[in-house]
């Protein structure tokens, strides 16, 4: 296959903010024509605002493992007791049109990505330290200790595979990262 469209990863710990930066990339005027996400598929359940076929698609554990065997996924993970997957035919669909598709996927998906794609730019997001992640996922309000604690295990390991990645941005201010993050992708789909 050729490809025309270029792939884009965010990857980062949970609390890092690359969800907000990852939507507020899509969000700009500018790259709505050529800039495009591919919605992925969970198994956990929606989130209060969460639309299903805008935010993610929500299947059953056992649709998303019928999906994975039938090799609907260019990766899948399993990730805090929920499966997530990243179709593949979208993907393809997408790139192939000439648009560049940004993904929000964790380190391990990325991984998979980019054996397929080695051409694939990764773009890691994280806090200048592991203190401000842990205020940041307690600010949240949305988990337990025990869950906190749990995902700034998780973040130390993600934490480590940032060296893998072409670019590194602290985001510590959602308006200074939101400009370096802006600029980069320009750079990389030239606009």
């Amino acid at each position: 296959m050729t490809q025309k469209g270029k792939i884009i990863i965010i990857s980062g710990p949970s609390g890092s903010g690359k969800t907000t930066l990852f939507k507020k990339l899509l969000a700009k005027k500018e790259l709505k024509k050529i800039l495009v996400r591919s919605i992925s598929v969970t198994t956990r359940p929606p989130r209060l605002g969460e639309v299903n076929g805008r935010d993610y698609i929500f299947v059953s554990p056992k649709m998303f493992m019928f999906k994975k065997k039938r090799g609907h996924f260019l990766e899948s993970e399993k990730v805090f007791d929920n499966y997530y997957g990243t179709p593949k035919k979208n993907v393809l669909t997408l790139i192939k049109a000439g648009l560049h598709v940004l993904l929000c996927i964790d380190v391990n998906g990325a991984k998979h990505v980019c054996l397929r794609f080695p051409k694939a730019v990764r773009i890691f997001i994280k806090t200048s330290s592991i203190e401000a992640l842990k205020e940041r996922l307690t600010k949240r309000g949305s988990e337990d200790d025990a869950v906190v604690n749990i995902r700034l295990t998780r973040a130390q390991k993600e934490l480590r595979e940032a060296k893998a990645y072409d670019y590194i941005i602290i985001n510590d201010n959602l308006a200074t990262a939101f400009k370096k993050l802006q600029f980069i992708v320009k750079k990389i789909i030239n606009v």
